[in-house]
């Protein structure tokens, strides 16, 4: 049989062939993707670690500061037996900036929630009185007209 006889066999074998090829690129297909995902996630992996180091050595910076903080304070107000002043300056500080920062967060989680769809749900509305205010008889271009009879 010569190869160009298109005969029910050689239709098959390249369906057949085709299949398989189609099959073996999807395959490769998500093995790439999988190779492609493993790298990245293993990026982000190695910088959240290293953004995690750098945040714990920020905080012994802060606590260092803020002790620095409290004793300068209390050399400058110049009690010589109270320098548990400078301490009570720095909590209340925090305190502050601690009243301040929850503050916020309030006012980001009030605005954020509940979680609604305004959008989708106007949307929804407009096509409902769409809907609503179409009349039920159907157009007269939509009824279909029959010859001879009026």
């Amino acid at each position: 049989m010569p190869a160009s006889d298109p005969t029910p066999r050689n239709i098959a074998q390249a369906i057949t062939e085709v299949s398989e090829k189609a099959s073996l690129l999807v395959r490769e297909e998500i093995e790439l993707a999988k190779a492609e995902v493993t790298a990245r996630v293993t990026k982000l992996a190695k910088g959240a670690v290293v953004g995690i180091i750098c945040g714990v050595f920020f905080l012994f910076a802060l606590i260092y500061l803020l002790q620095s903080l409290a004793w300068g304070i209390w050399e400058v107000t110049g009690w010589n037996s109270g320098y548990w002043f400078g301490f009570l300056v720095v909590a209340l500080l925090l305190i502050l900036l601690g009243a301040l920062a929850g503050a916020l967060a309030y006012k980001a989680m009030k605005a954020g929630s509940p979680p609604v769809p305004e959008m989708a749900i106007g949307e929804a509305k407009k096509i409902k009185e769409t809907v609503a205010g179409q009349d039920v008889a159907p157009s007269p271009a939509a009824q279909p007209t029959v010859r001879g009879v009026s």
